[in-house]
């Protein structure tokens, strides 16, 4: 897994890829929970948080809402905090996007670590978007929780609403030391792509364990 990486003490974020409705996001926050003895932390869509039922479960999960308030507050408290740049963008994919990282404007994450001065920790999983499968006609199958908003919810397919009896890899790399405050718009987006490399090398990694 790489727990290696993973310190007992002190402020951390850790960044990765998202599988399919983000089953296995307690499974993983069990594994970083055993190797390092910490409650890790995770920022959530704050879309999900308008769901009744996904935000009572959420924080019982360890989830709070994403935002850049709530996420530097809990890295200056010394937290393990878990952040998914791809956000609903990865939990709702379709089929023809599984394993793709879709962090196409996803530079929040950078900015929160070189604020917090903390080091950013990559991490990959492998099987979360083997979970569900989509139906042959999957565009068909898309719904909008509400008419206001911007994501269209695949309706996948698994054991009724749970998740399919998948193994579940994951694999956390070496951390990367953010750019310092004030670092160029070049720099930040530079430092973006070079954790989503090490996310997409950390998956072959996983894939091939």
């Amino acid at each position: 897994m790489g727990a290696e990486h993973l310190p007992r003490h002190g402020p951390l974020l850790l960044v990765g890829n998202h599988g399919v409705w983000g089953y296995e996001t307690p499974a993983f926050f069990h594994l970083l929970h055993r190797a390092t003895g910490r409650y890790p932390l995770g920022l959530a869509e704050r879309g999900f948080f308008k769901i009744p039922l996904v935000r009572t479960v959420l924080p019982w999960l360890g989830g709070v809402e994403g935002t850049r308030e709530n996420a530097l507050r809990s890295l200056q408290e010394g937290r393990l905090v878990v952040c998914y740049p791809g956000g609903a963008r990865e939990t709702f994919k379709r089929s023809q996007g599984r394993y793709q990282l879709r962090w196409e404007s996803a530079l929040g994450f950078v900015r929160l670590a070189m604020q917090a001065g903390v080091p950013v920790v990559p991490f990959a999983g492998f099987g979360v978007d083997d979970t569900f499968f989509w139906p042959p006609d999957e565009d068909r199958w898309c719904v909008r929780l509400a008419a206001e908003d911007k994501y269209r919810i695949p309706l996948v397919m698994g054991l009724g609403p749970l998740p399919l009896p998948v193994q579940l890899t994951f694999a956390v790399g070496e951390p990367h030391e953010p750019p310092p405050s004030g670092a160029s718009e070049s720099r930040v987006r530079a430092f973006r792509d070079r954790v989503a490399a090490s996310v997409r090398c950390l998956l072959l990694r996983a894939c091939h364990a």
